[in-house]
């Protein structure tokens, strides 16, 4: 299984749109405008097609958590003895 087919099932079963996955990534300061994004859920033989390489789903997936659970809360730094 690729990294397209990956986001692909991603995103079917979570019901994102195109602008929602662009939001998703801009949690992680990760920039992608929707022409690239259709790229990456073209047909592997059409000619605009595009890779999703690691950098794409591990930003998505960051963001992901960002999206469903909110920002990771700062702890305090505990005072030791």
């Amino acid at each position: 299984m690729t990294n397209n087919d990956i986001l692909k099932k991603l995103r079917v079963a979570l019901k994102l749109r195109d602008d929602d996955i662009i939001k998703i990534l801009a949690l992680v300061d990760f920039r992608i405008s929707a022409s690239e994004l259709g790229a990456l859920f073209r047909a592997e033989d059409h000619p605009k097609y595009m890779e999703c390489g690691d950098q794409i789903l591990r930003n998505f997936l960051n963001g992901l958590i960002i999206h469903l659970r909110g920002p990771m809360e700062r702890k305090e730094p505990s005072e030791r003895k």
